[in-house]
């Protein structure tokens, strides 16, 4: 009985011992071998931005091997604007797969004579709204207030975001025009204020109640404007 406990203890110092040896050993004998040159570059997530753009942050030499460090390459991508992440996945014999996460617009601003993308925060966006093409509301300029309601909207109700056709602020509270109303929110506006003004707007379809605005600013209760204000 000693003796198998022995044996089985060999097995188990072997099998550390070979893992450490793989962990340490295979990276610099792979990087040594031109089997494992980089040789194809593969781009997952991409909507806005494009590979050739990325591709010189990742600054591969001609003899960049799959068993380089990743670190750098993926903190050099998370500095380019309007990418959130970027994960280095491996695939032997010589490729790397990147997956990327853009920012998601959430408006189109006017910035001099052109018109930018912002996300959640305000903050511009280095994507051509051209290229893309989007249906997004639409802002005077940037602004992080605006932008930040807009986003919860989007998240609490794609249906309501995707009718928005402008948005600006009034004081300190936001107003979104949609389909020729105005549907008025605290710059701090929760998913229950905006629940509330869509379940509103719902019953007064119901009714065939024409309105002009919804006022979801009061705790509790939204106010039905009959005419603008």
């Amino acid at each position: 009985m000693a003796a198998r406990r022995l044996k089985r203890g060999w097995y188990v110092a072997g099998g550390i011992a070979l893992a450490v040896l793989l962990w340490f050993g295979v990276p610099p004998i792979g990087r040594s071998l031109s089997f494992f040159r980089i040789r194809r570059i593969e781009f997952n997530g991409l909507t806005h931005l494009t590979a050739d753009r990325l591709v010189p942050m990742l600054q591969l030499s001609d003899r960049a091997s799959l068993f380089d460090p990743v670190d750098g390459m993926e903190s050099r991508l998370k500095t380019v604007p309007g990418i959130v992440s970027a994960v280095v996945h491996r695939r032997v014999p010589g490729t790397i797969r990147i997956d990327i996460a853009e920012a998601v617009p959430v408006a189109l601003a006017a910035s001099g004579s052109a018109m930018v993308l912002v996300d959640n925060r305000g903050r511009t966006l280095p994507f051509d709204p051209t290229v893309s093409a989007p249906d997004l509301p639409v802002l005077a300029r940037p602004d992080s207030v605006i932008a930040g309601v807009l986003a919860t909207v989007r998240e609490v109700d794609p249906a309501l975001f995707a009718r928005i056709s402008s948005a600006w602020r009034s004081r300190k509270d936001v107003v979104l025009e949609v389909d020729s109303r105005r549907y008025w929110f605290r710059p701090d506006a929760s998913a229950e204020a905006i629940l509330a003004v869509t379940a509103v707007a719902a019953d007064l379809a119901r009714l065939g109640r024409n309105y002009k605005e919804l006022d979801g600013r009061f705790a509790g209760q939204v106010v039905v404007r009959w005419k603008a204000a």
